[in-house]
């Protein structure tokens, strides 16, 4: 992804409205209020999760990201920031994790390491929100991950997504199969797994 559609992907996403599964996954969870959000891009969910009382550890690996969220978040002590990957990141307690739509750049030979990161770092009743990708997804292909440089994401069928979450009870799940074209106007198909999950 180049410079200018990274930045051009923050302008538009920046103010956002928040998914109706994290409002749903921050109404589970009543007293202990930390937050990831795992690549956090622009900072809109890091906006809700803050109106929401929530002290927010974010990161995302491009520095953009985090440059910008700086200056959005720069009087709030309440917002804790890095750049990081999936792998690198330092994974605090926390009640609520949120993985929307970046989980599918996590390399797939990382994934287990990571995964197991994510839910040692719940606590008891703590929330998971995120998306997975599925093998219909457009970036599910070689020649897409080629063609805007990132390596091939982790791909999931809804077996493979649910049994992920041994040890949770699932909330909400669903499945998005969906034909559109992309902010940039370009032709894509959108196959993921969105689910909420709560930690027994």
């Amino acid at each position: 992804m180049s410079t200018k559609q990274i930045r051009d992907y923050y302008n538009s996403t920046k103010n956002s409205n928040v998914r109706a599964d994290l409002a749903y996954a921050t109404s589970l969870l009543k007293d202990y209020r930390i937050a990831i959000d795992c690549g956090c891009g622009a900072g809109s969910d890091i906006a809700f999760l803050r109106n929401n009382e929530f002290t927010v550890y974010a990161f995302d690996i491009e520095e953009e990201s985090i440059r910008r969220c700086a200056k959005r978040f720069k009087h709030d002590e309440k917002v804790i920031l890095s750049v990081d990957s999936f792998s690198s990141f330092v994974y605090p307690n926390a009640s609520l994790i949120l993985a929307d739509a970046s989980l599918l750049f996590c390399p797939p030979s990382e994934f287990d390491q990571v995964w197991t990161k994510i839910k040692q770092a719940l606590s008891k009743r703590g929330v998971f929100c995120g998306t997975f990708l599925g093998p219909r997804d457009t970036m599910a292909t070689t020649d897409y991950a080629d063609s805007v440089f990132w390596p091939a994401g982790k791909v999931f069928t809804e077996a493979e997504v649910r049994k992920n979450f041994e040890g949770f009870n699932i909330a909400t799940f669903s499945e998005i199969d969906l034909s559109g074209e992309t902010d940039q106007g370009i032709a894509h198909h959108w196959h993921m797994y969105s689910v909420v999950a709560q930690k027994v």
